[in-house]
C-alpha cells in the first residue's frame, strides 16, 4: 500500500490499536502509539498524533489523556462491559448445541470486545461447565440458512434424523428430504428449534435445529404468510414443553410454598396464583399436553397436582402407571 493511502487510513488504525490494546490500567504513550503504527506501515508524527486524537473526540469516538511527564492515551467507551462479556461467555460455555471446536472459536471472539488485556483475564476465570456437547458442527450454517428463508419468505428442505444404539445417524424418511415452511426459530431448553407449517398435513411441527442434515433455501415462496403472528409465537413458545407438541389445555395444578420459585421460573412471573391456605397455592396455566409435561410434574412428587380439568388428572395417572409398569417389567397394554 503507498504511503498516500496508508495516511488515509492512519486515524481508523490509530483508534484500532487504542481500542484493542489499552484501557484505563494500560494507557499508551504518544512514543508508542506512533511505534505501533510504524510496524503497520504507517508513518506519524508526534503532532499529527494530536490532531488524529482531537478528531477522534470531536466526533464522538472519546479517547482519554492521562497526564503525566508524557501524555498517556486509553479507551474505555466499550460495547460490552466486563459483566456483560462473562455471561455472554458463560452462556456459550453452557449451551450445548455450540460444538467444542465452535466454543473455542466464540470465546476468543467474545473476550476480544473486552480489550487485549481484559481478554486474557476473562479466559483465565471461564468456568467449564459439565455439559455434552454436540457435534453437529452445520448448526450455525443451518441457523443462517433457515434465517434467511424466514426473511425472504422462501421453503427451506433439509434432511432429519435421530441416533441409534451404536449413536450412528438414521434418517427419517428413508432420507427423503423434508420440505417445509419456516416460522420461527425457538431456542429452548438448550436447544434451537424450528417452527415450521407443513402443507402435505397442513400442522405447525417442530424440529431440533442439530438433528438437521444439509439445510438448504428453495426457490420456491412459502404457501401461506400468516400461519402465526409473533405474539402467537411467543404463546407457543411458553405453552411447550421441550418442543414436544400436544393439545393445548388450560390446567389448574396446586402447588406447595415450598415449589412457588419453580412455578414463577417455569412460567413467568405473572403466572396466575391464588393463595388456597398457608401451605398451598392454585395456578392456572395454558400448556401442550405431552409426555414431557407430565415427566416436569413427575419431578414434585406430593409437591404439584393436578386438579383440573379431569381429562389432563385421567391421562398423568395413566403415564405414572406405565412408567411404574415399566419400571417393574411389566408389558403396557
Amino acid at each position: 500500500m503507498s504511503k498516500k493511502n496508508n495516511q488515509k487510513i492512519k486515524i481508523m488504525a490509530l483508534y484500532d490499536i487504542l481500542r484493542k490494546e489499552t484501557d484505563e490500567e494500560h494507557p499508551m504513550s504518544t512514543a508508542e502509539l506512533i511505534r505501533k503504527l510504524a510496524d503497520m506501515g504507517i508513518p506519524a508524527e508526534r503532532k499529527s498524533l494530536y490532531e488524529d486524537i482531537r478528531v477522534l473526540n470531536e466526533y464522538g469516538y472519546e479517547v482519554l489523556t492521562l497526564r503525566e511527564k508524557a501524555n498517556m492515551y486509553y479507551v474505555v467507551d466499550r460495547a460490552f462491559d466486563t459483566a456483560e462479556l462473562k455471561i455472554l461467555l458463560d452462556a456459550v460455555q453452557a449451551a450445548p448445541f455450540v460444538t467444542q471446536k465452535k466454543t473455542a472459536v466464540l470465546v476468543d471472539k467474545i473476550a476480544s470486545l473486552a480489550g487485549a488485556h481484559r481478554a486474557e483475564l476473562l479466559k483465565e476465570n471461564i468456568v467449564c461447565f459439565d455439559t455434552v456437547k454436540h457435534t453437529n458442527e452445520n448448526v450455525f450454517y443451518s441457523v443462517d440458512t433457515i434465517d434467511t428463508c424466514i426473511l425472504t419468505g422462501r421453503k427451506c428442505s433439509f434432511g432429519y434424523f435421530d441416533y441409534d444404539f451404536e449413536g450412528q445417524r438414521v434418517y427419517r424418511k428413508g432420507g427423503e428430504r423434508y420440505l417445509v415452511n419456516p416460522i420461527a426459530l425457538v431456542f429452548s431448553n438448550d436447544n434451537y428449534y424450528l417452527m415450521a407449517y407443513g402443507d402435505k398435513y397442513e400442522n405447525v411441527a417442530v424440529y431440533r435445529v442439530d438433528r438437521m442434515d444439509k439445510v438448504e433455501a428453495e426457490g420456491e415462496a412459502v404457501t401461506r404468510a400468516d400461519w402465526l403472528d409473533p405474539d402467537d409465537v411467543a404463546s407457543y413458545r411458553k405453552r411447550a414443553f421441550s418442543m414436544f407438541a400436544g393439545k393445548t389445555e388450560e390446567v389448574s395444578l396446586v402447588a406447595d410454598k415450598s415449589v412457588t420459585d419453580v412455578i414463577v421460573d417455569k412460567f413467568g412471573e405473572r403466572v396466575n396464583m391464588l393463595k388456597l391456605d398457608d401451605n398451598t397455592c392454585r395456578v392456572k396455566v395454558k400448556v401442550q399436553i405431552s409426555p414431557t409435561f407430565f415427566g416436569w410434574l413427575a419431578t414434585f412428587p406430593g409437591k404439584i397436582t393436578v386438579s383440573a380439568p379431569e381429562s389432563v388428572r385421567e391421562a398423568y395417572l395413566e403415564h405414572l402407571e406405565r412408567a411404574a409398569a415399566a419400571q417393574r417389567g411389566e408389558k403396557n397394554d
